[in-house]
């Protein structure tokens, strides 16, 4: 019944409502005087829905002939893109607000955004897969160019736009090819279709299926799009493509790969394994040149989604596990980072140059022991939250069989910690007396503190990741079986 189905899309359609109504109010009320307000105000509502999802989801349920899917995967992952999504808003705020940048189509786009991110890891048919995607990027390449007065804002979002319209190309294509072979669009119709072995036209539909995927997730050697965009953009902006549109990426890559090829995983398995291996090693050694706080980080990025795929080419309900819980400890390890990268200015203007936090521990030394422990963290440093993290997708590559590739993470891992650790160095160790300083505002100081006692404390014993593990693992085993 089409009430049922509407109960288990409600989330989204009650999201959606939200921003075309806040975009109807704002164009007919002051539009300047209410930037702000609707700022905080979607990252209340994005909040409100996150506590939404949690209590009021139980088992799993479809809708629409199973073409969207709520189960505990989904919700896991809707929850994660949220809260990251609500604390992202409120962090860019006074940042935006200050440069002039805060108008009232940032927090609408930013929630249309946010609608097609929960839409694509609900997604349970290759069409409800590319219209959430499609809405999620249309958004996200107007916010990359939102600083209309700044060439590299423009550039960041054009670059942006066509390459994302090429990666969104190749996934229709291998879309039509998976249909003609299946004859379906269904996840449910494809896994049957394939469970006796999957046609040679079938495979090349899923490599193009999985090269677009890879382009969302900035996995290399489709990673080229990143930096430049995360350079481009506002910080602010930057701050929000490394945390929830990453969330949703990896999940959407998960469900295609589970639902509907989880018969023939060792057909993908190798592609995923390769974009792991590769991932890896250009972000770790790709970065180390970089002198831009905001490009070091997009090679960081790259790095990270290689760890991340490392868990989802093991294959298993532990590699999504620790899949899952990697991506929620990447997002806390970002929003404690750009809280500080937001902050640092110079003579009262922005700056993202790395040598300009040579003798930042002398002027900032909160702040500066903030970082310290974020790139310690993201560098995979024990006992923090990153190693952690790290621990869990090799394990899971290596119980699946992929000794090889759990041994070119540590690898890649020791190569990429240059780069963190020179950061620390020139934050404690390099002198300068007119370097960066940092002017936090009590959000952003707010962020900080609590990424980095999440970060420090997460091995306490007893925490147990602050709870984190057993929610993980009820959502991998929802997918995988």
């Amino acid at each position: 019944m089409i009430s049922a189905d509407i109960q288990v899309v409600l989330p989204e359609i009650l999201l959606a409502g939200y921003a075309m109504l806040a975009l109807l109010v704002a164009v007919y009320t002051s539009k300047d005087g209410l930037a702000s307000t609707l700022t905080w105000l979607t990252a209340g509502v994005f909040l409100a829905f996150a506590v939404w999802i949690g209590i009021n989801g139980v088992g799993t349920d479809t809708a629409f002939s199973g073409m969207f899917v709520s189960d505990d995967f989904s919700r896991f992952a809707k929850i994660t893109i949220l809260i990251s999504a609500a604390i992202v808003l409120l962090m860019s705020e006074g940042y935006m607000a200050e440069r002039g940048l805060l108008r009232f189509e940032y927090p609408v786009l930013i929630a249309l955004a946010v609608v097609g991110m929960m839409v694509m890891v609900s997604a349970g048919d290759l069409m409800v897969l590319y219209m959430g995607l499609e809405l999620q990027s249309l958004s996200l390449y107007v916010v990359a160019s939102l600083r209309r007065d700044s060439i590299k804002s423009t550039e960041a979002g054009l670059k942006y736009f066509v390459l994302g319209a090429l990666s969104s190309g190749l996934l229709l294509y291998g879309a039509s090819l998976v249909y003609g072979f299946a004859g379906t669009t269904l996840f449910t119709g494809i896994i049957i279709a394939v469970a006796d072995g999957a046609p040679i036209g079938l495979l090349f539909g899923l490599v193009f299926l999985l090269t677009g995927f890879a382009f969302k997730v900035s996995a290399a050697p489709f990673h080229m799009w990143t930096p430049d965009v995360y350079e481009g953009s506002p910080t602010s902006v930057t701050a929000f493509f490394a945390t929830a549109p990453k969330v949703a990426a990896m999940a959407l890559f998960a469900r295609v790969v589970f639902d509907a090829f989880g018969g023939i995983v060792g057909d993908w398995q190798q592609i995923v394994a390769f974009l792991s291996v590769v991932s890896v090693f250009v972000g770790s050694i790709a970065a180390i040149g970089q002198r831009d706080i905001k490009r070091l980080m997009a090679y960081s990025s790259i790095a990270h989604m290689g760890f991340a795929l490392m868990g989802l080419a093991a294959g298993t309900a532990l590699g999504v596990q620790a899949m899952l819980i990697y991506m929620v400890i990447y997002v806390t390890m970002n929003i404690g980072t750009f809280a500080v990268i937001l902050g640092m200015h110079r003579d009262g203007k922005p700056t993202t140059d790395i040598t300009m936090l040579k003798g930042y521990s002398n002027r900032e030394p909160l702040m500066a022991f903030v970082l310290l422990v974020m790139m310690f963290s993201l560098a995979g440093v024990p006992p923090l939250l990153g190693f952690f993290g790290k621990l869990y997708v090799l394990r899971a590559a290596y119980d699946a069989g992929l000794g090889w590739l759990a041994i070119a993470g540590v690898v890649a891992s020791v190569i990429g910690a240059f780069y963190y650790l020179r950061i620390v160095y020139y934050v404690y160790f390099a002198e300068r007396d007119d370097g960066a300083a940092g002017r936090l505002p009590p959000v952003l100081w707010t962020a900080a503190v609590v990424s980095t006692v999440i970060v420090a404390l997460a091995w306490v014993p007893g925490i147990n990741l602050f709870g984190l593990e057993p929610f993980a693992a009820e959502a991998a085993l929802t997918l995988v079986n």
